[in-house]
């Protein structure tokens, strides 16, 4: 009778540890479950598809920090586009003029004014000049804030005669602002000012 109750005290203790080792299992196969279902739906949440031509390209979402000199190089690019990229004519001026001030703070606006009371425009308007404008590099420090840029560019004025190549060569920091339909990369340039701006002498 007493081998009896020994083999069930036996028995129990086998059945509370193969218990035990069932319940651990469970909870690590359920947190394992739960894990890949969080990571899955964050996968799933970082996929954008976009329509281009009529047809959907899937693209990735990406932190900031992952793509900020990629941003600033082409914030920086379209700021010198619209401010450097003029035609004869005044409606094209005020707007390309408008979508760079937006780019950047009074220190832009101040060279603008300048140009504008030195008849810079007027000038390219009564001689029919166009302006264009080809960013061959921007350097940048991402290690100080607010983040230092200098920008080399090459300049073609166009005459109906003529082409003038001139070298452009710009500085400025940049500082985060919120993002808009204006200023889409959230960055906006301060103490921008040109170091060289001469004429290319040409073989």
């Amino acid at each position: 009778m007493f081998t009896q109750f020994k083999n069930i005290d036996t028995a129990f203790k086998h059945i509370k540890t193969f218990s035990l080792f069932l319940i651990i299992a469970c909870i690590l196969v359920s947190g394992f479950a739960i894990y890949k279902s969080f990571d899955m739906v964050s996968t799933n949440n970082a996929k954008v598809y976009i329509l281009a031509n009529g047809k959907a390209i899937e693209a990735f979402s990406a932190e900031r920090k992952d793509n900020i000199g990629v941003e600033i190089r082409d914030h920086v690019k379209m700021f010198h586009h619209w401010f450097f990229t003029l035609d004869p004519d005044e409606k094209v001026i005020q707007r390309n003029m408008l979508l760079a001030l937006n780019l950047a703070d009074q220190s832009a606006k101040k060279s603008y004014d300048n140009l504008k009371e030195q008849g810079y425009f007027t000038n390219l308007i009564s001689a029919n000049i166009s302006q264009e404008i080809a960013v061959d590099s921007v350097e940048l420090n991402l290690d100080v804030y607010p983040y230092y840029f200098k920008c080399f560019a090459t300049q073609q004025l166009v005459r109906s005669t003529s082409t003038v190549v001139r070298r452009l060569v710009t500085q400025g920091y940049l500082r985060n602002v919120s993002r808009s339909d204006n200023n889409p990369h959230g960055f906006l340039i301060q103490r921008w000012e040109t170091l060289e701006n001469s004429d290319v002498i040409q073989p």
